[in-house]
């Protein structure tokens, strides 16, 4: 048995290759036609009710926008509501029906329950949730001092779309809506300074991709994936209120991946409307996932090809960590 193993272990992956390239056009003509077919039977989302977490965040505002232009009931959720009062009103102007407001965190189950609630009690229905909520920084793993910065990031970037989506499933099954999820390539292409982040990402992808099958068709889901924003992810800080828990503050109008974030926006609002199971802004990246599953040395040699001379001298005054931030000139620098 071990040696049939062997055998099929060096054979498959090539044969696979090979076979892939020539069924490579039919494939991207199907997929082609299936997605023209999905245009043309869209979803009519006017008058309908999305719930939008994060939606004080750059991703999140646009994608509010994008569903304003097509007259749904919004309702904009984020930790703190100052934010969200300005966007609401570019909303109105956009063509939403109707826009509330409310402030909760989303790594609360109880302030998941609460807006879920609200919601249905002023619409009477939901149709869509949008999960947005997402917290990036890069560091390496050993940079950082307080550990407590991993809790919270897979608080953010896990629990912050869970809590959500497990309070409003019952709500979803009743009007057959849809969950629209935002995750990233770094859930399975290994980058450094982004091991706590991906961990967090990989877990999101498999959590949503398990419940499809749980959910069969009464309840769709689309996974919205993006390609490397290291700007983005270098733009975030620290930001310590008094008195309360280690929060993230993120810079505005930053571009993704060389574009606008406007253009995954769109992406994920039609994508979602059309029912569609992903969404991927390149989607050329999907090349390195082959890599990884059949050439995996490949991807690693390239990886450390590109990330040899870019890892820092770790020192303890260069860790990341709660006494580090506590430091004014220290927050600038991060």
């Amino acid at each position: 048995m071990d040696l049939v193993n062997s055998f099929l272990s060096f054979v498959v992956p090539p044969a696979s290759l090979v076979t892939m390239a020539f069924a490579w056009p039919t494939l991207t003509v199907l997929q082609a036609a299936g997605r023209l077919y999905r245009s043309l039977t869209s979803d009519n989302m006017e008058g309908k009710v999305v719930i939008i977490t994060g939606a004080s965040s750059v991703i999140g505002e646009q994608i509010a926008y994008e569903y304003a232009k097509r007259r749904t009931n919004l309702v904009l959720i984020a930790k703190r509501d100052q934010r969200l009062w300005v966007i609401r009103e570019n909303a109105m102007l956009f063509g939403a029906n109707h826009v509330v407001v409310i402030a909760a965190d989303v790594v609360k189950e109880e302030d998941c329950q609460q807006f879920i609630s609200e919601t249905i009690n002023y619409f009477g229905r939901l149709d869509h949730l949008v999960n947005t909520t997402n917290l990036g920084r890069s560091f390496f793993f050993e940079e950082a001092l307080d550990t407590s910065i991993f809790r919270h990031l897979m608080d953010i970037n896990f629990w912050g779309s869970i809590f959500p989506t497990f309070a409003a499933l019952p709500y979803l099954r009743e009007s057959r809506g849809r969950i629209i999820v935002i995750a990233s390539v770094e859930s399975w292409m290994p980058l450094p300074r982004m091991s706590i982040y991906a961990a967090a990402k990989a877990a999101v992808i498999n959590f949503y991709e398990t419940i499809r099958f749980e959910m069969t068709d009464e309840v769709g889901i689309t996974i919205a994936t993006h390609g490397w924003i290291g700007k983005e992810m270098s733009q975030t800080k620290f930001m310590l209120d008094e008195g309360a828990d280690m929060q993230w503050k993120e810079e505005r109008e930053v571009p993704l991946c060389g574009a606008h974030v406007e253009d995954f926006a769109k992406m994920i609002v039609a994508g979602a409307c059309r029912g569609d199971a992903y969404v991927k802004y390149p989607s050329w990246y999907d090349v390195f996932f082959l890599h990884k599953v059949l050439a995996p040395d490949v991807l690693g040699w390239t990886l450390r090809l590109l990330f040899s001379n870019r890892r820092t001298t770790v020192t303890n005054t260069t860790r990341v960590g709660r006494p580090l931030l506590e430091a004014p000139s220290a927050r600038k620098a991060l």
